[in-house]
């Protein structure tokens, strides 16, 4: 779950992290009264779950308060890659001399955490990573011992950060550990992280990604979810409590487990063909969650058949046979559909499904080849 900069900084703020004055403002007026707050100066900033907004022209200076109206009402009217400007971040401008980023994220090949910094801040850390790798310092971290002082010591040489500045250094980048752990963070970065006139350290811009599986302890960040940017078929999944990411193929997959659902988009893709979609029912589903799982399918207009794979444990093939069924007679939709049931009161299923047009299967393979021909590929 990716948070807005405002989201971000506002988390960032609760850790001790400096940042700019500022407000989110949803209307024009609103961004003028609080650009009088803070003097007539303030930048402008497009609040969308994209990258590149100050190239998209989400990002913009205003020298006075009429001037910061104007420019929110033009921002407020935009759509920035297709995603709608619903509100904008109204921030003092800051000056600088030195831009720097910062960031957390997990490095899946350590199995740990990794804290990285480089003096090349303000630009796209990978572009950094691939063009001037040396400006890259990383510092990998033991979760249960946190961040130590040696370490962002290094860090500040690493980057060649002024030895007066280093305490309050230390203090950002542990600020951005406590927010990075306790938040169940999968990101979380400063950039840029800048060197004001004044000589402070100051987060002008912060991203969080969360990670969706630990949300269930982060009801408060729930609550603020933007679904503007998300696939409007995951959120409509998750409502239902259906592990569903959209894909490019036209080949939908219905099936019960992750294991199993990985399996079965690899024997497709083996076979020539190419899923639509990973939509995983989980186990014990009813009737009803089969019922809802293909009228989720079947309303990407490019799926041209469904291939179904249930390996029933707890999961009951005689329920999902009813669901199938449920969800045939309410959607009308003529998209042939290919489906294996093995396991609980799987031959109660398969009778059930008997009298239908139903395509059945023996094994996944089976199954497999006979989607990617309904699909038109070339199956093996």
């Amino acid at each position: 779950m990716r948070l807005h900069e405002y989201q971000s900084k506002s988390i960032f703020s609760h850790y001790g992290i400096p940042i700019p004055k500022g407000r989110i403002a949803n209307t024009a007026g609103e961004a003028k009264q609080i650009a009088e707050e803070l003097g007539g100066r303030v930048v402008i900033k497009a609040q969308v779950l994209i990258g590149g907004r100050g190239k998209a022209g989400g990002i913009r200076l205003a020298k006075s308060v009429e001037e910061a109206e104007e420019l929110a009402t033009h921002i407020l009217s935009m759509d920035l890659k297709g995603l709608p400007v619903r509100r904008v971040l109204v921030d003092e401008i800051v000056s600088f001399n030195r831009e720097i980023y910062l960031g957390i994220t997990n490095d899946r090949m350590e199995r740990k955490p990794v804290i990285i910094a480089s003096g090349a801040g303000g630009v796209d850390i990978e572009e950094v990573a691939v063009e001037n790798p040396e400006k890259i310092i990383k510092i990998h971290l033991d979760a249960p011992f946190g961040l130590h002082d040696f370490q962002t010591r290094n860090l500040a040489i690493g980057i060649d950060l002024p030895r007066e500045l280093w305490k309050s250094f230390n203090q950002i980048a542990k600020g951005l550990w406590k927010a990075f752990k306790e938040n169940d963070a999968a990101i979380a970065e400063i950039n840029p992280l800048v060197i004001t006139n004044q000589g402070m350290l100051m987060a002008l811009d912060g991203k969080m990604v969360v990670d969706e599986n630990a949300l269930f302890r982060h009801p408060e960040l729930v609550e603020i979810r933007d679904l503007d940017a998300e696939e409007p078929a995951e959120v409509e999944a998750r409502k239902y409590g259906l592990s569903f990411i959209k894909l490019e193929g036209n080949i939908g997959c219905m099936v019960n487990g992750a294991g199993l659902a990985m399996a079965t988009l690899d024997i497709i893709k083996e076979n020539g063909g190419s899923p639509s979609n990973f939509l995983d029912i989980g186990g014990g589903a009813s009737s009803e969650k089969v019922t809802t799982a293909i009228r989720i399918i079947c309303a990407d207009p490019a799926v041209k058949v469904i291939l179904i794979n249930i390996f029933g444990g707890i999961t009951r093939c005689d329920e999902v046979a009813r669901g199938i069924l449920s969800a045939i007679n309410e959607l009308q939709k003529e998209i042939p559909l290919v489906i294996r049931l093995a396991g609980t009161n799987a031959e109660k299923g398969l009778e059930l499904l008997s009298e239908s047009r139903i395509e059945t299967a023996s094994n996944l393979v089976e199954a497999a080849r006979k989607a990617v021909e309904l699909a038109g590929g070339e199956s093996r």
